[in-house]
């Protein structure tokens, strides 16, 4: 199977630990890269995310966006800095004697004052386990989303496969009557200047016009590099520099095929290979 490199995954999760939202989104590029945005809370396991999104991941830049948002204190359990109020409580009957006239501090003066109201402290280990997981489900529909569209585009490339074979038929289908043509063209020039020459030096002229206009060889390999085409879209796995790679050979071919032409269907037919090669290159470029 083939995978395209163009995805995009959501995963939330809320529970008494707070909300946490994952997003992976995967575009084309020619290597592997990783983009993270980790809250604080999540730093330390940077690089056992790298890690398993290396793993699944083989090509494509992947962009993986962690936001996490505590719980709400009224929604927890309020813990007080016992302490602390003590000495808010301590030092406010010191500044009490000393000015009389001032008012009294009150309870929510106390619960305004930094650090007297405290959220529970975030279980770190807890926390890590849940965005692993998290990423696990994220990069199973990111890479079920990859595969989806990558039977779609072995399909597009698949039918353009099957186009360039008929053209390339086409073409073959035609040499005995290109070459008949060019025969019967060249008798009419010598005719028409008068030029005579007998068959043996016709015959040479011939062989040297058809040698020059010779394209059995790229419609050899033509046919060649469609088959390998097919044939890596089969095998599938991590494909596109090999596509890459067949797209330029294919696209050499048809342009020599164009030069040599001597006939207007052929040539005709060349254009139309090199419209379907550049289809399928600008699909090539999305296969992982």
């Amino acid at each position: 199977m083939i995978h395209s490199m163009t995805a995009f995954a959501r995963r939330t999760l809320q529970n008494e630990h707070g909300l946490m939202t994952l997003e992976l989104k995967s575009v084309n590029h020619r290597y592997s890269e990783i983009s993270l945005r980790l809250p604080e809370d999540l730093r330390g396991i940077d690089s056992k995310i790298r890690e398993i999104i290396g793993k699944t991941v083989k090509r494509g830049k992947i962009d993986c966006t962690f936001r996490y948002r505590a719980p709400e204190m009224v929604e927890t359990n309020i813990e007080l800095d016992q302490m602390l109020i003590e000495k808010l409580l301590d030092t406010s009957k010191v500044l009490a004697d000393k000015l009389p006239a001032s008012a009294p501090i009150n309870v929510l003066d106390l619960m305004r004052w930094p650090g007297v109201l405290r959220p529970p402290e975030l279980d770190s280990e807890t926390l890590g386990k849940q965005a692993m997981a998290m990423l696990e489900e994220g990069l199973k529909e990111l890479e079920e989303t990859r595969a989806r569209e990558g039977v779609q585009i072995k399909k597009l490339i698949t039918d353009r496969c099957t186009e360039m074979r008929a053209h390339v038929k086409l073409v073959t289908d035609r040499l005995p009557e290109v070459i008949e043509n060019m025969r019967s063209r060249l008798r009419e020039k010598l005719e028409e200047y008068k030029i005579e020459l007998d068959e043996a030096r016709l015959e040479q002229e011939m062989i040297y016009l058809i040698h020059k206009s010779d394209v059995a060889e790229e419609l050899d390999r033509l046919l060649t590099h469609i088959t390998e085409v097919e044939r890596v879209l089969e095998k599938g796995g991590p494909v596109g520099r090999r596509m890459d790679f067949l797209m330029q050979e294919l696209n050499r071919e048809a342009n020599t095929l164009g030069s040599k032409s001597v006939d207007t269907d052929t040539t005709k037919s060349a254009v139309e290979l090199k419209v379907l090669i550049e289809q399928i290159r600008e699909q090539v470029q999305n296969l992982q």
